[in-house]
């Protein structure tokens, strides 16, 4: 079993910073992906980043340039660096871990940006 726990979601004014820190536990090895969703009221759940074991990284268009992700496999741990915040980022963040081919999420963690 994987379990994941998000923090460090909160309100901040547009054109400010959130870190997102995800906390991987359980029984595993070699994780695949991890990564960051999020889903706004009203909408599906949308790829934010991804980043494989490889340490390739894929990002969403809309946060390219001002989201960063980062993985530290000794500690299990995947982070979401989001500077630049529109009040379009606004929504519920889940953290994202590809795993055996089985795909786990974290509880989520609201972010709100204010215009």
């Amino acid at each position: 079993q994987v379990q994941l726990v998000e923090s460090g979601g909160g309100l901040v004014q547009a054109g400010g910073s959130l870190r997102l820190s995800c906390a991987v536990s359980g029984t595993f090895f070699n994780i695949n992906a991890m990564g960051w969703f999020r889903q706004a009221p009203g909408k599906q759940r949308d790829l934010v980043a991804v980043i494989a074991n490889s340490g390739s990284i894929d990002y969403a268009d809309s946060v390219k340039g001002r989201f960063t992700i980062s993985r530290d496999n000794a500690k299990n741990m995947c982070d979401l660096q989001m500077n630049s915040l529109k009040s379009e980022d606004t929504a519920v963040y889940y953290c994202y871990v590809n795993y055996l081919s089985k795909a786990y999420w974290g509880q989520g963690t609201q972010v709100t940006v204010s215009s």
